[in-house]
Parts: C-alpha cells; structure tokens; sequence
C-alpha cells in the first residue's frame, strides 16, 4: 500500500493536500480496502461550514456505513459530484479522481495536528 508523503493524514483515515491555500480532502487507500466495495457517498454541499473532527459525510459499502470526519475546519468550495454516480472510484483511485472535498481552512495551523506519511503508516500497522 502507497503512502503519498505530499499528505497529511487523520487517524480516522482522511487524507489531506495542501493546494494554493485550499484543501483537499479524501479517504485513504487503507481506509477504502477495510471498507470493501463502496457503493455510495454522502457528501456536503459547497458553501457548508466543516468543524474539525466532526462528521460531514458517509460512505457505504456493502459490508458497513462509515462516518467521514472533517480533519481540518473551513468552509466547502468544491464537491467531487463524480462520486455521486460512479462511488466505485474511492476503491480505484483514492488519492486521485476520488477526492471528496475541498475546503478553504478556517485555520491552517489546524495541519499541524495531521500525521506525516510516516506516523500514519505507523498508526495502521499497530
């Protein structure tokens, strides 16, 4: 399993990228494989207001529903609506084409608390 050093990561399984002051948020590849075959995504509409470490989504799969937990605070300017109708993208291509959101961060020293690659590889192999 690839871990993109670029990310930041959650230990409820998000990942996180830094782009021109804005984040992208999606769920990890390790995230995805526990869940199995991803059959829909609930995601928030642009212009909602994101809290850190509170729900603003789900994705189900056939084995479970899963919360999405928000790891960093901020205002949502963009929604992936691919995933509305092809939610199988998030087994294929978790870092890529299935981001879920992105946020303008109310507060980016809220990245601080994120794990690297390395400290988040640890947490899933403990």
């Amino acid at each position: 399993m690839s871990l993109p050093k670029e990310l930041k990561y959650s230990k409820e399984h998000e990942w996180v990228k830094l782009e021109d002051g804005k984040v992208r948020i999606g769920i990890t590849e390790f995230a995805q494989s526990e869940l199995g075959d991803i059959v829909f995504v609930e995601l928030p509409q642009v212009g909602d207001d994101i809290k850190v470490d509170d729900a603003f989504g789900s994705v189900e799969s056939v084995k479970t529903v899963s919360e999405l937990y928000a790891p960093i605070s901020g205002k949502v300017v963009e929604v992936n609506g691919r995933l509305e109708d092809s939610p199988e993208l998030v087994n294929e291509d978790s870092y890529g084409d299935a981001w879920m959101i992105v946020v303008e961060p109310a507060d980016l020293a809220e990245l601080d608390a994120l794990l690297s690659a390395e400290e988040y590889e640890e947490l899933i192999n403990a």
